[in-house]
């Protein structure tokens, strides 16, 4: 992808397991996503690195059964490596400590299944591409201790998506 710099290039590291998501140009998208997500909550993309883990639905089924006791496929999937949590609902979780180590302070994994975001991006009418981006704007806000528990996080949460996402061209998923 032209345009893109060095930082956020460095910014998903990715294991693509199943070969479908070659053709969506995860990584590119990828990078796009999760510097938009950081971008709107006021971070520099280029202090952080996010794994990603682009697989299908037998994959996250089994992460989905071994992390969340839910034994079925799902489209996003997160794993914060800090626990960022609001002081109270609605308002902002407190952003990542720095990692004393590296330049580069590691926000956690995302894993994401082909199978899942394809069906759903074709029920809802959608690009794959969009639907995509969306769900990785949506797995970085989770590293960064958003939620949707509650509707007054729900709605936090959204409206970040939505900026987020606009900045990249995508439609309101909502």
């Amino acid at each position: 992808m032209t345009g893109i710099s060095a930082a956020m290039d460095d910014l998903v590291d990715a294991v693509v397991e199943d070969d479908r998501w070659t053709a969506t140009d995860l990584e590119a998208l990828a990078a796009q996503a999760c510097a938009a997500a950081l971008r709107e909550c006021g971070y520099d993309p280029a202090g952080f690195e996010i794994g990603l883990l682009a697989c299908d639905d037998g994959r996250i089924a089994a992460l989905n059964a071994d992390f969340r006791d839910r034994a079925r496929p799902t489209n996003v999937l997160s794993w914060p490596a800090q626990h960022l949590v609001a002081d109270a609902p609605g308002a902002v979780p407190p952003g990542p400590a720095a990692d004393p180590f590296d330049a580069r302070t590691h926000l956690g994994d995302i894993a994401i299944a082909y199978d899942t975001v394809a069906r759903e991006a074709a029920a809802q009418g959608k690009a794959v591409a969009d639907h995509c981006r969306h769900l990785l704007v949506h797995g970085t806000l989770h590293l960064l201790g958003y939620d949707h528990i509650s509707e007054k996080d729900a709605l936090l949460m959204e409206g970040v998506e939505r900026r987020a996402l606009a900045t990249l061209g995508v439609a309101d998923p909502y």
